[in-house]
């Protein structure tokens, strides 16, 4: 039985998480506790905001130290993504470091404002065990200002002015940087996949 964490870093679309997972069957624990957090079978790290509050909410609780030690799945979702690397370039802003890459901002332009809002393309750029029974080509939901480069770890990649990783897999850390809960029937299928990665 899957013991499931989301990580409670103040981030405003957790109820919507909880309710794609409990469809799942998974009722999944909000919790800021680092004994939870290493107890749990698979953690998820949502973000919404800016990466200097987040990464400034998880020092206050210990959670950066907990977050890089952790051993069994761990999926990043839009921001928490991004936490995931080095550093990015919103407020310069030093990140969890466990995956090597830094978070730019995407250039608009007239015909694409930023953040860059709504339905986009997936292509699959390397197999993954999250993207199976994923279509190259699938829609999937995104809300960002800012994205990672194309990286030894991206399995998919999505284009907007030019293509960003859209997600990554390296050990047992993943990475979307699209809402797999406001995605529909290919997201659910992504949160279920990671669901069966094991440790």
């Amino acid at each position: 039985m899957n013991k499931v964490a989301i990580v409670d870093n103040g981030g405003a679309n957790v109820a919507s998480l909880r309710y794609a997972l409990e469809r799942l069957g998974v009722d999944a624990e909000l919790t800021d506790s680092a004994e939870r957090l290493r107890g749990a079978s698979h953690v998820i790290l949502p973000g919404v905001g800016a990466a200097g509050d987040a990464m400034q909410r998880l020092g206050e609780h210990g959670l950066d130290s907990v977050l890089r030690g952790l051993r069994q799945p761990v999926l990043g979702i839009c921001l928490g993504m991004q936490l995931l690397f080095d550093g990015s370039d919103e407020g310069d802003t030093s990140c969890l470091g466990v995956l090597p890459g830094r978070v730019r901002r995407l250039v608009a332009s007239v015909d694409r404002p930023v953040p860059h809002m709504g339905w986009n393309q997936l292509r699959r750029t390397a197999d993954s065990p999250l993207l199976t029974g994923i279509a190259d080509g699938e829609y999937l939901y995104f809300v960002h200002g800012y994205a990672l480069p194309l990286l030894d770890c991206t399995v998919a990649t999505c284009d907007y002015g030019g293509e960003f990783s859209a997600v990554v897999s390296h050990g047992n850390f993943h990475g979307v940087q699209f809402h797999p809960e406001r995605s529909a029937t290919a997201g659910a299928r992504l949160l279920a996949n990671f669901l069966e990665l094991s440790a």
